[in-house]
């Protein structure tokens, strides 16, 4: 009885909170994925300085990216289950200062060791996020506005797409690439303050039990959307990694033209983001069985008719609408199919997707260069329709429980 009357209590305050100043939440959660994002793909248009700053080659300035991915994945599986107990509040506040230590780490970094110990750290922070981004949305927002949220949230992770890189160059060559690292740390500071005032108290649901990461497993619906989500991502980045050298070995096309085609990649990106939260309310799975569809007849069209830079350039345009928005798609249906779980899936699905993403750009590697071009590009729209058909399985497997 008294159980009763102290949930009867709570579900007024649970509703108020999601009403009064939620959406200021949401966006200070966005503008941390876009410093997040920032920080972890800084190093891609930075690896010469930092070389030759470091005294290293180029191949380790880029174990920076190795290592945030390799450290991402360990936080991911492990920190729902560690920090059991600890307001979820205080935990993003928590991962936000290790941003801004990191940060400062890596700008200050005397030495090679030092440098890798910043990155391993905002790798320990993009696993840790991005495992809790779906579960906070949930808490901040009503159920039918979770899609939106979820699609503002992963706004600030296609803008930083967009722009991580060629800032990092610019700056790297205005300021130097420890200015150029450092410069996130002001955002990141910006984005503790407003998660501080923004972000309602979010005690762990530690009184009720919580399946652990790999316990999720056991459940088919989860298991078959895990692998097609890994799917997805493999089969994306098996082809989106070897974007440059097909533009410029087969397209003939100069920097400027290449610098333009992936602008417009990271636009459509964002637009689709934007977009996408209308789509979602009703059901995922046509999104989610659509989109790698689409995606592998984009891929056939590259393979046919991408030797015309035109053609190549609406191709992939299109292809930055469909694959930057699918994530948000993805983390809809974890926050659906699993509401009392959504940090222990959330850390599953960013562990899953970095493997994936791993596995994909180091398969695609090797096609691309024992074989040429169409083995990868050939590959990649067979993965994603493989993703396709399991998005439909999960589907069945929704709507027969």
């Amino acid at each position: 009885m008294m159980d009763t009357i102290s949930q009867s209590v709570s579900e007024p305050n649970k509703t108020f909170d999601k009403q009064e100043g939620s959406w200021g939440a949401v966006l200070a959660m966005s503008l941390g994925a876009f410093a997040l994002v920032a920080s972890e793909f800084m190093p891609v248009s930075l690896l010469t300085p930092i070389a030759a700053n470091l005294h290293i080659s180029e191949g380790q300035a880029g174990q920076a990216i190795s290592v945030s991915g390799a450290f991402a994945v360990l936080t991911s599986l492990f920190i729902s289950s560690l920090t059991k107990g600890i307001n979820r509040k205080t935990l993003l506040l928590s991962l936000i200062g290790m941003m801004i230590i990191s940060g400062t780490v890596v700008s200050l970094a005397p030495t090679y060791i030092i440098f890798m110990l910043g990155r391993a750290m905002i790798g320990v922070v993009i696993g840790g996020f991005w495992s809790m981004s779906a579960a906070t949305a949930m808490r901040l927002v009503e159920d039918h506005h979770v899609p939106r949220a979820l699609a503002i949230l992963n706004g600030g992770n296609a803008l930083a797409t967009v722009i991580a890189a060629p800032a990092g160059s610019f700056l790297g060559g205005l300021i130097g690439w420890r200015g150029a690292f450092f410069c996130v740390v002001p955002v990141a500071v910006i984005v503790f303050v407003w998660q501080l005032i923004s972000l309602p108290s979010m005690p762990s649901e530690r009184n009720r039990q919580s399946a652990s990461v790999f316990a999720l497993l056991t459940r088919p619906i989860v298991r078959v959307g895990m692998i097609a989500v890994s799917l997805f991502f493999m089969g994306q980045f098996t082809l989106f990694t070897y974007v440059r050298p097909f533009l410029e070995d087969v397209a003939h096309v100069d920097v400027r033209t290449l610098s333009l085609i992936l602008l417009l990649m990271g636009i459509s990106g964002f637009v689709g983001t934007v977009l996408i939260g209308s789509a979602l309310k009703k059901s995922v799975y046509p999104v989610l069985i659509s989109i790698p569809l689409l995606m592998a007849l984009l891929a056939f069209g590259l393979l046919v008719l991408g030797k015309w830079i035109i053609v190549s350039a609406v191709i992939l345009t299109i292809w930055g609408l469909f694959a930057t928005s699918a994530p948000v798609g993805w983390w809809s249906w974890l926050a659906r199919t699993l509401p009392r779980d959504a940090e222990a899936g959330g850390g599953l699905m960013v562990a899953v997707v970095q493997f994936a993403i791993t596995l994909g750009a180091t398969c695609g590697g090797i096609l691309f260069d024992g074989i040429g071009y169409q083995a990868t590009f050939a590959a990649s729209a067979v993965v994603l329709l493989v993703a396709a058909w399991l998005a439909f399985a999960t589907m069945r497997l929704a709507h027969s429980r």
